[in-house]
């Protein structure tokens, strides 16, 4: 197993979430990411849905934060992105920033 992964990620914050400048409340962003997520199972393109709805600057690049190690994210994040097989895509994964929906490309 690799130490490296690559994933792109969708991020949708609420306020009081970490670093947040957004307005809407944690159930309105569970209720939109979940919205996100659907759509991306249906056959919405990842990247594309992470340039419209992502709240962290990675969403200009579809998402994509490059490749990273084991630690270099926050601990739920790390563990849901770890677990994933290249080209799957996480459930709702909850972090102090907000909610995630993470791809990971390889």
């Amino acid at each position: 197993m690799s130490d490296q992964i690559r994933a792109a990620h969708i991020l949708l914050m609420y306020k009081g979430s970490m670093r947040s400048q957004a307005t809407r409340s944690k159930e309105e962003a569970l209720t939109a990411i979940s919205e996100i997520l659907d759509q991306i199972r249906e056959g919405a393109e990842f990247g594309k849905m992470a340039r419209e709805y992502s709240d962290c600057p990675s969403g200009e690049d579809g998402g994509d934060l490059g490749a990273f190690g084991r630690g270099a994210m926050v601990p739920e994040f790390d563990k849901a992105a770890f677990a994933l097989a290249p080209g799957e895509v996480s459930g709702v994964v909850e972090t102090a920033f907000g909610y995630h929906l993470i791809h990971r490309i390889a």
